[in-house]
């Protein structure tokens, strides 16, 4: 029998015999603590009465099977991935009585134990296919049925589901049961269970469906941090945004918002009970960008209720419009119905920055990528399915217009409620509202890859004025596509006030068509030559950008002399684009950014450069210069913080940075005066999350102990303070606890996915990259049974987070490329996650060799 790996093909066979009406699933979570009754019965028809199929489940045993009155043997139709269906009727009823596993995965049926008050957390996360872990199921998402959930478990826990939490039923002392009603027809994986003693907020939005009751849950040792106010005023902004831009109701009964911990991603949209990662509970101070960040997931998560959840895609290809969709209407919510008016400039800076990241690697596919099975889906949450889909929808929306658009949206959900789409759905409701033939369109955009380079061509007369001015598009040779692009031209001068400050004043904008290799610019020539001339003002295209040689001396110079930050973030963005494919040397990209550093407030702006340095310092700056580059940084860094705002955002994120680059020595001992209160730094906040962050410093450097790292986890005895002494122990600079960081994570089983991805965190961290050196070797024997562990979230953070990256140097690219070569039958996910592991070392190689010529 085919195994766990669900293929397209499979799917679209058994959808053509069976169309499923409902499920009823009974779910006892008080019979062990590492496993619990599952009983599902599901009822469905079958087109072909005769034909057998299967049934969806991962369970370490089934106890018996029934189908429509008959009993059928486990042993000879249940594999421990699936349950065979001999024959079919025209009407069918399956009772499957199955033992299910929790898990700590952050898969299925996830499991805590809050080590602060003892008791158990519970929550599930079922996308891409894990449900199948909890009950038996036609795991595909374009089977749709109605589900009904009974649940028993300890009487004074919570327990949430899609449809409203019921009164519970007493059943014996200490546990109750739960009849949820059923949902309305939903694909499985956004049915949802959460369970535990949650604490819980309640509010309510009025909403064209009337009133809905609105809740937040999270574990009730998170409660003093939750601030429920800012997440309910925005949801309910979300709530009318939405339904205005849809012209549609919310479609669930009630909204719930459950904080859980361990969470692999940032959040799931789970029909009316979205699950969001317990890292948006902030127990310490943290960054403007990551309030931003916390607002556009609320509100992504938000519009899943229409699209996704409401209308639904027919196959796991169409999951990029899915999330694309989410990320683009997020945005525009929050840049038009919240206070983050800006929040298209923090896409730009940060979001864009992924896709076109993610399209330079080999791995590379068009928006509209071909899955073949579950394992094509796992590793297809990237910068193209999210970042690079959003910015070619919002291209669509200036394509056929906002209001065409819209009306579009609004068709598509009226024809489709409840249903599910494909691709051609939502463009032939787009032709019809705006006319537009979108066909050619899709072709370019959608399927093909790559990101294409724009350059202008800037010629001057004896008076100094333009004379040609002439876009040039380039494609990589693997992806040669060019295609047409919707954006603008800014012409900008340098100002120098009385004062002797300057700034960079855009004196002219156009706004223009370029399609292939070369595009003339009429419309420029005659004017005075600018001092800067941007293309892609306004960053209205999906485009790396150049710059000409006069423009990129103006943006050396007067980096800081944008008054607005989107000009400022492209000319950077232009510059480490530039440092990446080693056209400007890594040294000088860092002198840029500690530059440019100074008197910058946008956050994103600031999270992003300061990622951008760390990423230089580390691999593109050429081996023989780093050290004293890593040294001149810190500096800087620790100049920066010091002179920054006191409590201000600018000084929480360049102390954050400088903690992690500095090499020890006087900086060390600056940091543990920091620690330990026998030194200050006006307005910074040496909350719990800084301590950590303090003491894993000084730990990398070799100057904390682990005796040191122990006694900060008893003060912050929490499941946060677990991960973070994972990390801080994994990140003390010797051969014996990089060796026992190995040995926890990666050979021994049953910890938690956070802890394993924090012990990688660590592992990695290194000033002296000799002590990865061993395990270059290691790390690829280890890729031969990595599969074993039988959990993509684990298999993903050991292949990812272990591989020794920081090395950099030809040996690791050469090890990487061996194990490629001789493993052409690895599976097709686990051979991707590899060969993204080995592009940026490719890159690197080639940015070290610019450094040490410069």
């Amino acid at each position: 029998m085919p195994g766990k790996n669900l293929t397209r093909d499979e799917a679209a066979e058994r959808a053509g015999l069976v169309q499923v009406d409902h499920y009823d699933i009974a779910l006892d979570l008080t019979t062990s603590e590492t496993t619990f009754r599952s009983t599902t019965t599901v009822t469905f028809t079958s087109t072909r009465p005769g034909e057998g199929t299967f049934i969806d489940l991962i369970a370490p045993s089934v106890e018996a099977i029934t189908l429509n009155g008959e009993s059928l043997d486990p042993a000879t139709h249940f594999d421990g991935l699936r349950v065979t269906i001999p024959t079919t009727a025209e009407q069918n009823t399956l009772t499957v009585d199955a033992t299910a596993a929790y898990t700590n995965t952050g898969e299925g049926l996830h499991r805590l134990v809050d080590p602060v008050d003892g008791e158990v957390y519970l929550y599930s996360q079922f996308e891409v296919a894990d449900c199948r872990r909890v009950f038996t199921v036609f795991e595909q998402p374009d089977l749709k049925a109605t589900y009904g959930f009974t649940v028993t478990a300890p009487d004074h826990w919570q327990v949430v589901s899609n449809s409203p939490t019921p009164e519970p039923t007493p059943v014996r002392e200490g546990a109750a049961t739960w009849a949820f009603a059923p949902t309305a027809r939903m694909s499985c994986y956004i049915t949802a269970l959460v369970a535990g003693p949650y604490a819980v907020v309640r509010d309510e939005a009025q909403t064209r469906k009337g009133t809905v009751p609105l809740g937040i849950f999270c574990r009730r040792s998170m409660l003093e941090f939750l601030d429920a106010d800012n997440v309910f005023e925005l949801t309910k902004k979300g709530f009318a945004f939405f339904e205005e831009e849809f012209d549609c109701e919310y479609p669930f009964e009630k909204y719930d918002q459950l904080f859980t911990p361990e969470y692999n991603m940032g959040a799931m949209e789970n029909a009316g009970a979205v699950t969001i990662s317990e890292i948006y509970v902030f127990r310490s101070k943290v960054t403007e960008a990551m309030v931003e960040r916390r607002g556009v997931t609320i509100l992504h998560e938000l519009a899943h209720m229409w699209f996704g959840d409401l209308v639904t895609m027919k196959w796991w290809n169409d999951l990029w419009l899915n999330e694309s969709f989410a990320e683009w209407a997020s945005t525009t919510c929050q840049a038009e119905a919240t206070e983050w008016e800006s929040a298209w400039t923090t896409f730009g800076i940060a979001e864009k920055a992924w896709a076109y990241r993610q399209d330079q690697l080999s791995s590379t596919h068009p928006i509209v990528a071909p899955i073949r099975d579950l394992q094509d889906v796992e590793v297809n949450f990237d910068g193209i399915t999210y970042a690079k889909g959003a910015s070619v929808l919002k291209q669509l929306v200036a394509y056929v217009g906002r209001e065409p658009f819209r009306d579009g949206l609004r068709a598509y959900f009226a024809k489709h409620a409840w249903g599910n789409t494909t691709l051609d759905d939502l463009l032939s409701e787009l032709e019809a509202t705006s006319g537009r033939d979108l066909g050619a369109w899709s072709k370019l955009w959608l399927e093909t890859a790559g990101v294409n380079t724009l350059r202008p061509v800037v010629e001057t007369d004896d008076q100094g004025l333009l004379s040609s001015v002439v876009i040039e598009q380039t494609a990589v040779e693997e992806h040669p596509t060019l295609r047409p692009h919707r954006l603008a031209v800014g012409l900008y001068d340098v100002d120098t006030a009385e004062d002797g400050t300057t700034s960079l004043v855009r004196t002219h904008r156009v706004e223009l068509d370029v399609d292939g290799e070369s595009t003339p610019v009429p419309e420029l020539v005659g004017r005075p030559a600018p001092d800067l001339l941007l293309v892609n003002d306004d960053d209205l295209a999906y485009a790396k950008i150049r710059l000409d040689e006069r423009s990129l001396a103006t943006a050396l110079a007067h980096t800081r002399s944008f008054a607005d930050s989107l000009p400022r973030a492209l000319v950077l963005g232009a510059a480490w684009d530039m440092t990446r494919d080693a056209e400007m040397p890594g040294r000088d990209f860092v002198d840029l950014v500690l530059t440019t550093l100074s008197g910058e407030t946008n956050s994103t702006m600031l999270r992003t450069l300061l990622g951008q340095l760390r990423t230089t310092l580390e691999m593109y700056v050429a081996p023989d210069h780093r050290a004293e580059a890593v040294s001149t940084a810190s500096a800087r860094l620790r100049a920066l913080a010091e002179a920054a705002t006191p409590g201000s955002d600018a000084q929480l994120q360049l102390l954050t940075t400088y903690a992690g680059v500095q090499p020890g020595g006087d900086h060390a001992r600056w940091l543990r005066g920091l620690y330990d209160g026998s030194d200050v730094l006006e307005g910074l906040a040496v909350d719990t999350d800084m301590r950590w962050t303090l003491l894993t410093s000084l730990a990398s450097v070799g100057a904390a102990t682990e005796a040191e790292v122990d006694a900060e986890k008893e003060r912050d005895n929490t499941a946060t303070g677990r991960e973070r002494w994972a990390r801080a122990l994994a990140s003390i600079p010797t051969p014996e606890m990089k060796a026992a960081a190995w040995r926890r994570a990666v050979e021994e089983e049953g910890l938690p996915n956070s802890v394993i991805e924090a012990i990688a965190l660590g592992f990695t961290t290194v000033h002296d990259v000799s002590l990865l050196e061993p395990y270059v070797a290691r790390y690829h024997e280890m890729l031969d049974t990595v599969e074993s562990k039988g959990s993509h979230a684990i298999v993903e953070i050991l292949v990812t987070g272990f591989y020794p990256m920081v090395l950099a140097n030809q040996e690791l690219h050469d090890a990487t490329q061996k194990w490629l070569d001789s493993h052409p039958d690895a599976p097709a996910a686990l051979r991707r996650l590899v060969v993204e592991n080995r592009d940026p070392v490719a890159r690197a190689l080639r940015a070290q060799a610019r450094d040490a010529d410069a």
